[in-house]
């Protein structure tokens, strides 16, 4: 039986923009006009034969197009949307949330030739001819016949859902009147208390994916965080309606959305059950390892897979702000790029699936780890944060093909730190190799006021000169937290951090040292990880060395680091003593010379005369 083009169609959704249900939203045919792919959905325009109106698809359609069942110059039947007005141009846009194919592509597009009171009656491409007929042949049906038909068979909880209004999360915008949308919490953050010159409360947020995909941030504050922390859950589905949308702060927005929601004391949170829904569970956009120098300190957070190398134990963390203690623990994960980066873990995370994985690290499992901030302590660190989600051994394809590369060859790699080699530098913001941002020390010892509003940071290439051996090279620290402790009363070592007694420590480098290049010479001030690379010993052997006879090996060893050439990140800042401001410059990562790479920064370097 043919089918029909629906007479001024574009005119009757303009007069009904936002039908309360789906049942109560006229069915509608029209030709799609300039089908054309933008992201991840497919734009058109609905043409009735005299009007037009730009329109986006679903995303459930691309397979159809995908297919070929649904072609430029086809016709749909929208069986559901909603009509916005965009804010900027005042232009209509047509938003369709549910429709089928009625035909594939005819040879000709409708003009306006055609007589409006006709009912247009097309067949599809391989036949021949328009054909015409009254009117009255197109038979309409009712809302209720239309649900029969097709949810005849539903259970009746289910075909209530159906006659709810839904609205994608793309159709959204802060103009926009009532909505109600269908989402899984895919992130939950932790109740927080803040305190400002407005007053003070809990706030927290939780990320929503609609069935497209499309996500988006919703904060709660005051009275509706105490409401509905406990009402989202991980992982379940929500009607949501009542809530306010605003163009999202790019400084801290954790999904890919120009808006984001709110919802108050009067929104509306409805737990969706009984029913069979599509949306999908947290999405992961894993970055490799080897690939996290352009991340470093910027606001931008990442997601990491990798195969658990060690676990910490838990420590205890002291916070500067509020004097609280809070636990903490550093996980080792690698990936296929053969480089390591240490992850840390806070607060639940580190008591909870932390000790998990302290429990397994023998089997060395994967983890997925979404929403990290990435650090440049030891050149490139990652930390958890309260929205930061960790899965171990995921039911996910990039899991699965990471353990088998591990089993089969990882396991007996060579791996590397990777804030211990060259990392990708960022156009964004010159950070954080030990190629960019090359200077001369001559630079930096020339310019006494670099440091002094912010920290700058540099790469040199420089020869350790000398060591003074009889300086205070490490100190007494706390085998748990690395903490500075005292001797206690009795015996035993005191951790403040820890609050308790340790009849043993350990020794930490806190050092300086002199270093060199063709420009000049300056004192870098060493820790420990770097300062255990560049002397070839722990701060505990090297003690040993200066204790046993006449100390000529604890002279040799220090003799062996000097005029040796490295690579520092270094910080450079101003600290003030004794009432005068004075340039601090401290190594931040430490790497041997790699002379392929050295090589080609330096003709590079020659290209640029």
């Amino acid at each position: 039986m043919a089918d029909s083009i629906t007479p001024n169609a574009i005119s009757t959704i303009i007069q009904n923009p936002s039908p309360d249900s789906s049942s109560e939203a006229p069915q509608i045919v029209v030709q799609v006009v300039d089908l054309k792919p933008v992201g991840n959905r497919f734009t058109f325009n609905a043409s009735d034969g005299k009007m037009k109106l730009k329109a986006t698809l679903p995303s459930n359609m691309s397979s159809e197009i995908n297919l070929g069942d649904l072609q430029n110059l086809g016709l749909i039947r929208i069986l559901d949307y909603t009509l916005n007005v965009l804010p900027k141009t005042q232009e209509k846009c047509l938003i369709v949330t549910k429709c089928e194919v009625v035909t594939t592509a005819l040879k000709i597009e409708i003009g306006n030739d055609v007589k409006e009171e006709a009912g247009i009656v097309l067949k599809p491409k391989n036949e021949v001819g328009i054909i015409l007929k009254p009117k009255q042949e197109v038979v309409a049906k009712s809302a209720n016949e239309i649900l029969h038909e097709q949810h005849g068979n539903t259970a009746p909880a289910a075909r209530m859902a159906m006659t709810r209004r839904v609205n994608p999360l793309v159709s959204l915008n802060p103009y926009q009147g009532n909505w109600t949308i269908k989402v899984r919490v895919t992130n939950k953050g932790t109740l927080r208390s803040y305190k400002n010159a407005r007053g003070e409360g809990h706030v927290f947020n939780v990320e929503l994916t609609d069935e497209d995909g499309t996500q988006i941030q919703a904060t709660m504050f005051k009275e509706a965080a105490e409401k509905f922390y406990n009402k989202f859950e991980m992982g379940k589905v929500y009607y949501i309606s009542r809530g306010l949308l605003k163009v999202a702060n790019k400084q801290f927005k954790t999904v890919q959305n120009d808006y984001e929601m709110t919802l108050n004391e009067n929104s509306e949170v409805e737990e969706v059950k009984g029913e069979v829904t599509s949306i999908p569970e947290a999405k992961f956009t894993f970055v490799p390892i080897d690939q996290l120098g352009p991340y470093v300190n910027g606001r931008e957070l990442v997601d990491v897979i990798g195969v658990v190398q060690s676990v910490s134990q838990s420590l205890s963390i002291r916070r500067k702000s509020n004097n609280d203690t809070i636990p903490k623990r550093d996980i080792t994960i690698a990936d296929e790029s053969k480089k390591t980066v240490v992850v840390s873990l806070w607060n639940d995370l580190a008591t909870g699936v932390g000790q998990e994985l302290l429990d397994i690290a023998d089997s060395f499992p994967v983890v997925a780890i979404k929403s990290l901030k990435v650090g440049d302590f030891q050149g490139v660190s990652l930390s958890a944060l309260s929205r930061s989600i960790v899965l171990v051994n995921p039911e996910l394809p990039e899991s699965k093909k990471l353990s088998s590369w591990y089993n089969s060859e990882g396991r007996g790699a060579s791996m590397d730190s990777v804030g211990s080699g060259v990392i990708s530098a960022s156009p964004k913001n010159g950070l954080r190799s030990m190629y960019s941002d090359r200077v001369s020390l001559s630079h930096i010892t020339s310019n006494p006021s670099l440091g002094e509003n912010k920290p700058e940071y540099f790469s040199v290439k420089a020869c350790v000169s000398y060591i003074k051996p009889d300086q205070a090279m490490w100190y007494r620290a706390c085998k748990q937290c690395n903490k500075k402790v005292t001797e206690a009363i009795g015996s035993g070592y005191w951790c403040e951090g820890c609050q308790k007694n340790d009849e043993e420590c350990s020794l930490r480098y806190i050092m300086v040292m002199k270093v060199s290049d063709p420009t000049g010479e300056t004192w870098l001030s060493v820790f420990n990880e770097q300062a255990e690379k560049i002397i070839g010993c722990t701060a505990d052997e090297l003690d040993k060395m200066k204790q046993d006879g006449d100390g000529s090996s604890y002279q040799l060893k220090l003799k062996e680091a000097t005029w040796v050439t490295h690579l520092f990140r270094v910080t450079v800042k101003q600290n003030e003593y004794m009432s005068e401001k004075r340039q601090r410059i401290a190594v931040g990562a430490q790497s041997s010379i790699d002379f392929v790479a050295e090589s080609r920064f330096l003709l590079e370097e020659i290209s640029k005369l």
